[in-house]
């Protein structure tokens, strides 16, 4: 069974930064795609950055190009996501999520949150002086 668990969230001025953490487990696929979303109460969710593990190929939404950064470690099997220069706009439930059925998604796909299968129960983001 798979599972993904998020940490790293928390309360940051803007400006300020945060690394969200997601350690996935019980898979055996050795190429997927795995992505962070986010959700704020009244929206829809959307995605943020999501990367296809087979070259390491990242995507991102217009919205956090060059302040957001997505990275894997393939030793300890965790997603990250570095938040740099957060803005009050960033605050959501932010959430990964892996698709292991996938063969090839294009930039729109691999930010979508249809066709993900497998999330993590999330972890909050509020940016506020």
């Amino acid at each position: 069974q798979v599972k993904l668990m998020e940490s790293g969230g928390g309360s940051v001025q803007p400006g300020g930064s945060l690394r969200l953490s997601c350690i996935i487990s019980g898979y055996t696929a050795t190429t997927y795609y795995m992505g962070w979303f986010r959700q704020a109460p009244g929206k829809e969710r959307e995605g943020v950055a999501s990367i296809w593990t087979g070259n390491a190929k990242a995507y991102y939404a217009n919205s956090v190009q060059g302040r957001f950064t997505i990275s894997l470690d393939d030793a300890t099997n965790t997603l990250y996501l570095q938040m740099n220069s957060l803005k009050p706009e960033d605050t959501a439930m932010y959430y990964c999520a892996a698709d292991f059925l996938s063969p090839i998604k294009t930039a729109q796909q691999a930010l979508s949150p249809h066709g993900y299968d497998d999330w993590g129960q999330g972890t909050q983001v509020t940016v506020s002086s």
